[in-house]
């Protein structure tokens, strides 16, 4: 595959060593603001989960950042099985658990269009990196409605009782391992991987100026990180949608696998590691 940039970035890069570089205003670097949006969402996110774990208490200096009332949307959505308060978990779950993951293709993208920048003022730096990762959240906010369904599926059921927030059957828990073992080893998650573990080609393939290109660049990427990530992410029907816990351990194995000298040794173990435990689980519902 020919990785090279566009004829757009070729023109924007290819000058002479003392061709004019813009000079920068005094004060934060452009890109600096997006990134300071990113992590704020980030960090948002991240405090929106803790507070829907049903085990925290949200202290009162933090009730008026609106952390009490969300908890308390998404552990009545559990009850109810309302679709909005469900859309909404699932989708505050993606944000914490798949941003992390996308940093490194995050800073290929940052700084790619900070080189830009700095020799065609007229690109928007401090818009374009907020407009990727709105490409790419807008990717999980799609999975979050497919979450949000089976979740009222698997509730109507019976499989999740109401306020529960992990599976009670062990043959759909058995299922979901399997169905998670398996997918480690299928040819879609090794192709989304390769292009995760490498986004500077990724960019260079992809890369078009712009605001709604830089939003259309977040959309491919989510959806390579979708093909690599759903069947872990729907392991939260086993380990608990709002179970920090779970939510931790499975982000930080979603970010190693992403990186390329620690994740591909590490895929296929983990899937033989999740097929042992379905077949572990199976065995049990056997006997019991």
């Amino acid at each position: 595959m020919d990785t090279s940039p566009p004829h757009t970035v070729r023109r924007a890069t290819a000058q002479p060593a003392d061709a004019p570089v813009a000079p920068r205003a005094p004060g934060l670097a452009p890109a600096t603001w997006g990134w300071l949006g990113t992590y704020g969402v980030l960090g948002i996110a991240w405090l929106a989960v803790w507070a829907m774990d049903p085990t925290v208490d949200v202290p009162p200096e933090l009730r008026g950042l609106g952390l009490d009332t969300l908890a308390q949307l998404c552990l009545a959505a559990t009850r109810d099985a309302s679709f909005v308060g469900l859309w909404v978990m699932w989708a505050t779950m993606g944000a914490a658990m798949m941003l992390p993951t996308a940093l490194p293709a995050f800073r290929a993208f940052s700084t790619i269009g900070d080189t830009l920048a700095r020799r065609t003022p007229h690109l928007s730096a401090s818009l374009a990196l907020p407009a990727l990762v709105a490409g790419y959240l807008a990717v999980w906010a799609g999975f979050a409605v497919f979450a949000a369904c089976a979740q009222i599926v698997l509730t109507k059921a019976g499989y999740l009782g109401l306020g529960s927030d992990a599976v009670n059957d062990p043959w759909l828990i058995s299922a979901l391992l399997i169905a998670a073992g398996l997918w480690q080893f299928s040819a879609l998650k090794e192709a989304c991987l390769r292009r995760c573990r490498a986004p500077t080609a990724f960019f260079f393939a992809h890369w078009r100026p712009g605001l709604p290109a830089a939003f259309h660049m977040g959309l491919r990427l989510g959806l390579d990180c979708l093909g690599c990530c759903w069947a872990l992410m729907l392991l939260a029907f086993v380990g608990g949608t709002t179970n920090l816990l779970f939510m931790g351990a499975a982000t930080l194995l979603m970010m190693l696998e992403k990186l390329p000298d620690i994740g591909r040794p590490l895929t296929q173990p983990v899937g033989f590691l999740l097929l042992s435990a379905g077949t572990g689980v199976a065995w049990y519902a056997l006997l019991v």
